[in-house]
């Protein structure tokens, strides 16, 4: 009886916090494919963030960024979601041109914090002429599936590169897998898009024999079609050390920013459980940077002012400034105090 009491009442103090039960709760979080960099970001948060604020997050793969913005939006327990900028601006760019569809999906959503930049991978045949960006023009490209972030900065990039749309005979919308199989088959494709920030799993892990059939093409941010995508988009040094059974040097490609989402809550249940994800983050920090994705050592907690119709999630901004500010004056060296100070009573 003594032993059963015991375990019930240290069962019961798991529970709590601040003197209130809390109940689990069980969460979803949207990511991209499951090789890709915006999934192993999710699989971070759930196995360092989510336990301690008594979450238990499923990591779905997606279509990308763009389906990630609907089923945020509309499906049952989906509570986080990771969305590339410009997808996310397209939405609100669509909405303030009058798009009712688009203002009711991305009106209510919120960002919890800026991520990372995410690199754009184009890959090509490594016997191919092609070597930079600006020589894609009337190549055979596939951008991804319908829906993911990739396809859109794909046709985004191509269209402000060359004035025009992709030709609809060019373009395809196929898995990386897929895709690649195409490049190096049959060559029914001549480019593969890969956004995902590095190193990207799926190029990470491929062989050193690799190298005899694919290769990675360069952008020149001081080539004349670059000045419009760069107005949009950055450059990026892709290292070498991330992929190092394909690369013998860095290199520049473009890149876009990656951002956790969430929904506008305000059930009292949600938005504790959100409090205290903000919280875990914010003090599991160290460990994200150290055990995680390389990724996570370009991210930081300073919650910079976002652009016109983005809004942070007030719950989670003001946990994590709080937290960032208690953090950092823990570790500020205390002041020596003066023999004068001492002497008034000023210091103990």
């Amino acid at each position: 009886m003594t032993r059963k009491l015991v375990g019930t009442l240290m069962a019961a103090a798991l529970c709590l916090h601040g003197g209130a039960a809390v109940a689990a709760a069980e969460y979803k979080i949207v990511t991209a494919n499951e090789k890709g960099t915006y999934f192993a970001i999710g699989a971070d948060l759930a196995k360092y963030v989510a336990p301690e604020a008594t979450i238990t997050l499923e990591v779905l793969p997606t279509l990308g960024s763009a389906a990630n913005i609907k089923h945020l939006r509309y499906d049952l327990g989906v509570k986080f979601a990771i969305v590339q900028a410009d997808v996310y601006q397209a939405f609100i760019d669509r909405a303030a041109g009058g798009s009712k569809e688009a203002s009711v999906i991305i009106r209510p959503l919120r960002v919890i914090l800026p991520l990372y930049n995410t690199e754009i991978h184009y890959i090509v045949r490594a016997d191919s002429p092609l070597n930079y960006l600006h020589d894609i023009k009337n190549a055979k490209i596939n951008g991804g599936v319908l829906g993911s972030g990739a396809a859109l900065i794909t046709h985004t990039l191509y269209r402000m590169m060359f004035n025009a749309p992709i030709p609809e005979a060019n373009d395809s919308f196929l898995e990386n897998q897929d895709a690649l199989v195409k490049l190096i088959g049959d060559k029914s494709v001549d480019v593969v898009v890969v956004a995902a920030g590095q190193p990207a799993p799926l190029i990470a892990n491929m062989k050193p024999e690799a190298q005899k059939f694919i290769k990675l093409l360069k952008f020149d941010p001081t080539h004349p079609s670059s000045k419009l995508p760069l107005t949009v988009y950055s450059h990026s040094v892709v290292s070498a050390s991330s992929y190092p059974n394909l690369l013998k040097e860095d290199f520049t490609t473009v890149s876009v920013g990656a951002f956790l989402v969430t929904y506008d809550y305000n059930l009292q249940f949600t938005v504790g459980h959100l409090i205290r994800f903000a919280r875990s983050l914010c003090q599991n920090f160290s460990t994200l940077q150290a055990q995680g994705h390389p990724k996570w050592r370009e991210v930081n907690l300073s919650l910079p002012a976002l652009g016109p119709g983005w809004i942070y999630y007030p719950p989670t901004t003001k946990e994590i400034r709080a937290c960032v500010a208690k953090t950092r004056a823990a570790a500020r060296p205390a002041r020596k105090c003066s023999a004068e100070e001492r002497i008034l009573g000023f210091c103990n």
